[in-house]
Formats: structure tokens, sequence, C-alpha cells
């Protein structure tokens, strides 16, 4: 990708979701192979890759393939082999985690650095550029400010900065989260993550004494950075990822969509920036990321900490407040809508909290309209799909939330966009007869040939809007006329037959010339002599699980290297997860909260705090330096007994040198 160029990266699920991300605005794709994600339950074939790239590459677009797990050594050769494959599909470049991948003979194809590589420094930054990573994702926890500092590091006609800008968090930093693994045997970074971050927990202090009751405190929102967009691009970054390779085909839609609309009126903003595929899109519904699953929304770190950034109550999607409760019935209850224009439908979803601040859902059986409120609103009654008696605390005056409008979903399941590329159409006359120039928008020309002899029209204006409308007929093809121009001698009556055959000609000849232009994305070189990795100590947070990931690293300076978690060394009480967010501060108990503050300054410490859910214990622990918070555990004896496959041991101190060296 050019440095001037804006990408906009979407998540596929598999094939057809990611052939609609295309449709719907986007200028690249990620999807998971048949193995070796980073989410295990969206693999698919390389086949259907395939069919992905077919389509993305008409548009200029591109095909990502994530391969970003930890591999054992025995995984490594079918990893290779797989990457070929990939390759051989048309894929155009790989995310990858392992950097033992880098020591293996691949084909030429461009390497990505993923998110799970815990990018947070310029030095790191800068040395995954020196070992021929193209592109790099940012952790999500970073600033502008922090991003500028990465950006001036790195060189951007070699490296491209990609960050996540909106869906799901996770707290922890990527790559840095083994609770999973610790607790249940199923390892983060090999794509099979048990989310202990959306469980409840009880939240003790040092004494003992109960801080919060079941809550949500290690679960974010979810991320929109809609309002950062500029800033972003501004500090250097120049793809932009949302997240959602587990996500449905109407969210993939929606939220391309909406990006889209936003990244277009940058474009328009800044004209020496241009989008890093063609074609524009037309919608039949307006994107809205309020009607997507969500947590609610935050920005994160971007513009700094933030108290706001967690949903403690619920980790499910509270939705949009519509209404009110009026009276409620056995079996019905009936709602005041904050405005008369909202609608109900038959299999809304719908949800509202409890006493205790749980969510509750109520989703709609059957609706009936009733008519005019008191307050402005409409009246509806509502029939739910689950008795009454089990919906807890419902009572007059609650408010009534929809998180699902079977409207909405209806919608998007029907064909929702159109991605047409601009084109100008010259037809003009000669001796020989008729020759038509197409110019689309990237500067690609194609010209046909029509050879004849034809009357003058009897009726010259409608030949000439004839003429016009015709040609303009592109139909299911990538283009759209933008311009057409006629330079002809005379009025000429062409039959319709004889013009259609013309333009598909036309149109043939230019998809070719797009096609023969477009070209692979290329494989980076590393520096020599190969570049000085920032530090000479590695411990488990590297999570290096094969022989070749260590000797990447041992060839780049390091001289301890730890093996990863998974291979079960770690047996004590290590961080099983590091995180930017603060349990302390989201509670008002952080030291640097009470600065100022007579009476209560100096008398809050940073003192651990114990995660309780059922009989898992966890601690945290508080780095205040660099803002940082630990979550501490240990590896539990049902894991610990089940002995990882191929288990790897490296050295975890400095070797002594040889005799006589």
């Amino acid at each position: 990708m050019l440095p001037h160029q804006i990408e906009l990266l979407s998540p596929a699920r598999d094939a057809e979701i990611g052939i609609e991300a295309i449709n719907h605005g986007a200028d690249a794709v990620y999807i998971g192979g048949p193995s070796f994600g980073a989410r295990a339950a969206a693999d698919n074939s390389v086949q259907d890759i395939a069919r992905v790239v077919a389509h993305a590459h008409r548009y200029h677009a591109r095909v990502f393939a994530t391969l970003n797990t930890i591999l054992r050594d025995d995984e490594l050769e079918p990893a290779r082999r797989l990457i070929g494959q990939l390759y051989d599909a048309g894929v155009d470049a790989l995310i990858i985690q392992d950097m033992g991948l880098l020591e293996l003979d691949l084909p030429p194809i461009q390497l990505h650095a993923s998110t799970q590589t815990d990018i947070r420094s310029p030095e790191k930054a800068r040395f995954l550029q020196d070992v021929g990573l193209s592109q790099i994702v940012l952790a999500r926890e970073l600033t502008l400010a922090q991003i500028a500092a990465i950006r001036a590091a790195t060189d951007p006609a070699r490296c491209t900065l990609e960050f996540f800008i909106h869906g799901a968090l996770c707290v922890a930093y990527s790559g840095q989260c083994y609770i999973s693994h610790a607790h249940t045997g199923r390892s983060a970074n090999r794509g099979d993550c048990s989310q202990a971050c959306r469980l409840p927990y009880e939240v003790k202090d040092s004494q003992g004494r109960i801080v919060a009751h079941d809550k949500h405190v290690l679960s974010m929102k979810d991320n929109n950075q809609s309002d950062n967009l500029a800033a972003l691009v501004e500090a250097g970054v120049r793809s932009f990822k949302i997240e959602g390779r587990y996500k449905d085909m109407g969210y993939v839609k929606n939220i391309t969509a909406h990006y889209r609309r936003l990244f277009d009126e940058i474009l328009e903003e800044r004209p020496e920036l241009a989008p890093a595929s063609a074609g524009r899109c037309t919608y039949s519904f307006t994107p809205d990321p309020d009607q997507n699953f969500n947590r609610e929304f935050t920005d994160y770190f971007v513009q700094g900490r933030k108290e706001d950034i967690g949903a403690f109550d619920t980790p499910k999607n509270p939705g949009q407040a519509i209404g009110w409760v009026t009276r409620v019935a056995s079996d019905w209850v009936e709602i005041e809508t904050e405005r008369a224009e909202t609608e109900l439908h038959n299999g809304d979803g719908l949800c509202y909290h409890d006493l205790r601040k749980e969510l509750l859902g109520l989703q709609t059986n059957r609706v009936e309209k009733l008519g005019a409120g008191h307050n402005g609103g409409m009246l509806w009654r509502i029939f739910p799909k689950d008795a009454m008696a089990g919906l807890r605390d419902l009572r007059k005056g609650t408010t009534i939330n929809r998180n699902r409008s079977i409207e909405w979903v209806r919608t998007l399941e029907k064909k929702s966009a159109e991605r047409r590329i601009g084109l100008r159409m010259l037809l003009a006359d000669d001796d020989g007869g008729l020759r038509l120039t197409l110019i689309d928008e990237n500067g690609f020309v194609a010209h046909a040939t029509l050879a004849g002899v034809w009357e003058i029209a009897r009726d010259p204006q409608q030949a000439v809007f004839k003429l016009r409308e015709q040609l303009g007929r592109l139909g299911d093809t990538l283009f759209r006329a933008d311009e057409i121009e006629l330079a002809l001698s005379q009025p000429w009556f062409v039959p319709a037959s004889q013009l259609n055959l013309l333009r598909r000609d036309a149109v043939a000849t230019l998809e070719t010339q797009r096609a023969a232009a477009f070209t692979r994305l290329p494989r980076a070189l590393p520096v020599e002599p190969p570049a000085a990795y920032p530090e000479d100590t590695l411990s488990y947070l590297a999570n290096v699980f094969n022989h070749k990931a260590h000797d990447f690293y041992a060839r780049h300076g390091v001289k301890v290297i730890a093996a990863a978690y998974e291979s079960h060394e770690e047996e004590g009480e290590v961080s099983l997860m590091i995180t930017k967010h603060c349990v302390r501060y989201s509670l008002s108990l952080c030291p640097k909260q009470t600065k100022g503050v007579t009476g209560v300054q100096g008398t809050v410490r940073a003192e651990p705090l114990q995660l309780i859910n059922g009989k898992e214990k966890l601690t945290l622990r508080f780095d205040c330096k660099p803002c940082e918070m630990h979550v501490v555990g240990k590896l539990k004896r049902s894991v610990r007994n089940a002995a990882p496959a191929n288990p790897v041991t490296f050295y975890r101190t400095r070797p002594e040198p040889l005799a006589g060296r």
C-alpha cells in the first residue's frame, strides 16, 4: 500500500461475508484459512478464500489471510504448505504472530504483524519493520501521541500502520493474556480463548472487604473511533481495521458502510490522500452502528485515559432506550415510546435492567399498536415470547430498550449495496464505423470498434437521447457511467443490439486491462545485518513456542529465551494478563485520583485486589509507573497434568560461555 492511501479493512467470517464487505466499501478484508488462525471457529477452505480474492481484485481491493497463532514445532511444516496454497490462491498478505515463520522457506507473500505481537513502542515497531513486516497492527491501547511517535520511528514507504477502529475490545494487551489457558487449557494465543474477561467477579480489597459484587470488571465497552478518524490519519495510521471475524453478515455490511461513508468524507477534504481500492458505493439503508450488537461504545485510550470504558454491569447488548412501561398484565406489557415515529414489529428484541441492574430479555412474540400516548409517544401492547412470570422487576416506569430490530435484520438480509467504478464514455465515428472509448476513475483506457454504415436519424434529439441511454446501461458490470460524450459527425440511428455489442466489447477489454495491471503486494526484505531486538531477554510473555521462533530471536541478539506459557514451565503465580485498564481507577480507588483531595490524599494506596468467580481466584496488582494492571494467578493442576503436545524448553538463564572462548 502506498503512503498516501487509506485502507478500510473489514473482517470476514466466511467467503459470502468477505464478498459483501467488498461490495459495501472495504478496501481489504481479512479472513481465516483452514487452520492456524486466532479465531478457531472462523476457518475457511482455500477454495472459498480464492472466491473472495477473485471478487476483491476486480476492484483492486486486497485479501489478507490470518495465520496468527503461535505454532508448535510439528505445525511449522503444515503451516508452510498452507501458506503456499494461500499464495497460489492469490492472497495478498499473511497476518502472523509467530516469528518462527520468518525462518521458513516461504513464497514471496507480504507479511503483516498481528495485534497479537503486542506493538506498543517505537522500538518494537521499528524492529518488526526491519525484519520484513510490511504492515503492523498497533496495540488498541495507544494514544494519538504514542501512535505518532511510532510513525516517526518507522518509514511510511516500508511499513504501514494499522489500527483497530471498531468492535469488541480485548481488555488485555493482545498476546498478553493467559487466563484462559491457565484455567481451562484453551489458549488465546492459539485461537481458543474462553473469555474469562466477560465473567462477573466479586472484588475484595487487601482486608477482605467487598469492593464490588458480581461486576464484570474486566469487560470493556466496544471500540468506536468514528469521531477520531481524521486525528488517526494525522497521527500516521493508514489501515483502519474493523474487529469481527465471528460477526454476522449484517454487522459487517453495516459497520463497513458506516466507516466507508466517513472515510469518503475525509478523502473529499484531503485530496492528497486516496482510497486503497476503486469504486464508490451506494446503499439501500442508512448505516447505524447502534443497530448492531454492542456493549455501548468507547474510544478507549486514543484521547487519553477515561473512567467510563467498562461494561461492568453486563457483557450483553443493552440496546437503545425506546420508551417505558405504562401497564403490566398477566400475559402482556404496555409501553409508551419516547417518539411517536418509533415502530415495533413482531420478533423485535427488547430488554430492561432489573433492580440489581442485571439485563433481562423481553423478546416480542406479537405487538399491537394502540394509539397516541400521554407524553407525545405511541402506546404499544407487547405479548412476550416468554412467560410474564419470569420477567423479574418489570413494573410501571421501567425503561425499555430495543437491542434487536427485526426490520433492520431483514433489510440487511437482502441486497443492500452496489459498488461501481466511475467511467467516462466517448463515442466517435469515422469512415470505418464507430469507436467507443472508456476511461475509468483509475485512468485505465479501453477501446472497441463497430464497423458499419448507418442512416441519419429522423429525430436527431431523440437519437442522441437513445445513444446516451443505451451506452449507459452498464447493468451488472463493475462500472458506472459518470460522463457520456458523443463526438459524432451526424446524429446516426444505431440499432440497440449493435450498441450493446460495442459496449460489451469495450467493458470486457477494460476489465482485462484492469486485471493485467493488478500487481501483488511485494514481500519486504529484512535489513542486513540483522536488526537487534530491543531486549536481550525474553520471558514467557514473548510467546515463543517452537525452535524456529527461538532461532529467530537468537539470530537477532536475544540471549535468554523462555518458552511460551503454553509449555507449562511457569507453574507458580505469574501475570496471566497485563492490561492498561485499571480496576482501581474505574472504581475511583486510584491514588492519583486523590491527589489534592483534603483528608483523602495519601490514604488510598495501590494495594492488590482479589477477583473471585466461584472457585476461581485472581489477584490484581498495580504497576503505577507505566499505569498498568497485572492479573496474577497460576496454572490449574488439571491443566498442568494434561501435558502439552510437543513441549519446548529454552534457556531460562544466560548460558555460560564455553571454555576457551
